[in-house]
Formats: C-alpha cells, structure tokens, sequence
C-alpha cells in the first residue's frame, strides 16, 4: 500500500510540474498568407520616409520599397495577391509591436545596430546617413579635418557633439537646444558650420529662405544605416524581405524609387554617393 501511494505521490507530482507550453506566435510568412495582409510600422511625420500627406495619404521612400519591392516579392513567394495595412510607429513602440505581433514589419527610418539585433532582425540596408557639415557656400571648412580652430555648432547631448569632441578636440563645439537655433546661429555668422546627419542636414537647407547660399560637406564621420526590421529568428520572411530589396537594387528599380524622393525634383533632394551606391550594390548576392 505505502508502494503504491508513493508511485501515486510522484505521478502528482510529476503532473503538477508539467505546464502548458505557451501557444507558438505563427511565422510570418504564414500569418500573411492566411490573412492576405502585410502589416507595417511606421511614421507619420517623418518626410520623406514616411509621413502622410495634406491629401491625407500614408506616403513616403520607405512606403513605396515596401508596396514597390516587397509586396510583389512575398504575393510570388504566397501565390496569391496581398495589401499593405499601415499602423503607426515610434522608437519606443516599434520593437514591442514587432514582438507582439501587432506589426510584421518596421519600414521608416529605424538604424540597425548590433544592440537592437539582439532583440530584432533587420533587412539589407536600405539607405545610409551620417554626420557631416552644413556651411555657407565657398567656406574653406570640407570636412572633419578642417575643423580645428572653427565655431562649430551641434545639438546638445547628440551624438554629433560627442563624436566631434572625440575625433575633433581642437574645434570649438557650441552646442544649441534644437536644430532652428543652430541653423540660426550659422546664418548670424555666429558659428562656421553646423554638424548633424546628411539626410537632416539636407531638410534644413531645402526649408532655408535661399537653400543655394548653403552647401552640405564633408564624408560621413559617424554611420547611420537604416534597415526594414522584422521579428528575431523569422529567417523565411527575412529572405524574402531581402530577395525584395536585392531584386530593386539591381534590377535598378530601387534607385528610381530613390530618386523619386531624393532626386533633384523630390520631395528633398539628396543625391546618393559614388560611395553609398556601390555598397547598395555590394549588398546583392548572387542568385
């Protein structure tokens, strides 16, 4: 009896420690195949990536690689025909919609680091910034290197000003509380050059009174790629996702797209470098 009632002991037991596995969040690629429907996170101010327009239209760079070049990629990969749903996301939201499920895919201005692909995984880079300078057309400042000495202003606590103390001590950083008041103070001759990300930069001088007074300078001396991000360990959505980009950047379809928003009659233009060009390139791997 004592037998049995500790066989029956341990059974309890045994049960009572066995839980139910949590239910498996569906991969991608199946989602998307049963409900017809791509959902993305993205921005709603934030030109020309991703914003919405006075015609109250969900427009924008990072929108149309994904309706243009991921769209057609996954509806081959699915067989059937698929719409992109659009839902609103911040930096602090997007990680949590991606790993809720709410989102399949971050498409807006979203830089990929190796801290935040621990928790995600990104796609092929899809554009590249990075600091650099805006000064007055004809200034002898082209680059980093030609800071010394120089009045150069920057936002506060940015990572531009930490960078440029860093590799640049000899210029004098006058830090200001947003971009306005920097770019005033350059206009006022209070300062040489302005430094923030190219792609910011660019926006500034566009909404300048007389954007041809001033001019961008410099390589880039911090790295700022943006990549679509997806759910950690999703490795079929994730190649197609980048069979979609890849297909774009060498089919050439991706740099018409680019130069629809970054063109000289875009929506801001920024010409894509010699250098940043052959990376997008590099990128493609053989079929």
């Amino acid at each position: 009896m004592r037998r049995i009632m500790g066989v029956v002991m341990v059974l309890a037991l045994l049960a009572a420690s066995v839980v139910p596995a949590p239910a498996q969040q569906k991969m991608t690629l199946d989602k998307v195949g049963e409900t017809g429907t791509l959902t993305i996170g993205t921005r709603t101010g934030s030109p020309p990536f991703a914003y919405v327009n006075p015609r109250n239209e969900w427009v924008g760079f990072s929108i149309d690689l994904v309706e243009e070049l991921v769209k057609p990629a996954l509806e081959k990969k699915l067989g059937k025909p698929i719409k992109v749903d659009k839902k609103e996301s911040t930096p602090p939201t997007r990680i949590p919609l991606l790993s809720s499920g709410a989102v399949d895919l971050i498409a807006g201005t979203m830089t990929d680091t190796r801290t935040r692909r621990e928790s995600v995984d990104f796609s092929v880079t899809f554009f590249v910034t990075g600091a650099q300078f805006l000064v007055k057309k004809g200034s002898p400042i082209k680059g980093i290197r030609s800071i010394d000495g120089r009045r150069i202003a920057a936002q506060q606590g940015s990572t531009n000003a930490r960078i440029i103390r860093e590799k640049a001590p000899k210029a004098v950083l006058r830090e200001f509380p947003d971009q306005p008041a920097a770019f005033q103070a350059l206009v006022q001759g209070q300062v040489d050059a302005f430094t923030n990300d190219g792609i910011q930069l660019a926006g500034i001088r566009a909404k300048a009174p007389n954007p041809a007074q001033w001019e961008i300078v410099g390589d880039f001396f911090s790295y700022e790629p943006y990549g679509m991000a997806m759910r950690k360990g999703d490795a079929d959505f994730r190649n197609i996702v980048n069979a979609g980009l890849m297909d774009g950047i060498e089919s050439g379809k991706f740099f018409e797209i680019y130069d629809r928003w970054f063109g000289a009659k875009g929506e801001l233009p920024y010409p894509m470098s010699p250098q940043v060009r052959s990376f997008m390139l590099l990128q493609v791997v053989p079929r």
